[in-house]
């Protein structure tokens, strides 16, 4: 198993990242696919027509996201923590997914850099 961790810096507002993190519409907007996204802990999310899903484990507002990601048989849960923080004027993200399947983690990795948080950098940034 491997983790990833990198912080990407966003031009918003801690509640746009939010809700581009948590909100199914604007999900939907950044990425190009619908999403079903609840707002309650222990509810079941799912992307990309079911290529990322699994259950919300804790959502603070404007601040954090924590979701556990199903991979198929796995002996440890893979989490993802996103931690929110603005930093005068834009956003600081902090995401930190740890269990990736070592035969995952390129595109996982791959993933967060381009067609996560790159699409959400994009999305609100994009002349940059």
């Amino acid at each position: 198993m491997r983790n990833f961790k990198k912080t990407f810096h966003i031009n918003a507002e801690p509640s746009d990242i939010y809700a581009a993190l948590t909100n199914p519409y604007t999900i939907e907007l950044w990425s190009g696919y619908p999403a079903i996204m609840p707002s309650k802990a222990g509810e079941e999310f799912n992307m990309w027509d079911g290529d990322i899903c699994g259950r919300i484990i804790d959502l603070v507002p404007d601040k954090k996201v924590v979701q556990e990601w199903y991979f198929g048989d796995r002996e440890l849960e893979s989490l993802v923590t996103i931690t929110i923080n603005g930093n005068g004027g834009g956003t600081t993200v902090t995401v930190e997914h740890t269990n990736i399947p070592v035969e995952d983690y390129q595109n996982i990795a791959e993933g967060w850099n381009e067609y996560y948080m790159g699409a959400i950098r994009r999305f609100y940034n994009p002349n940059f």
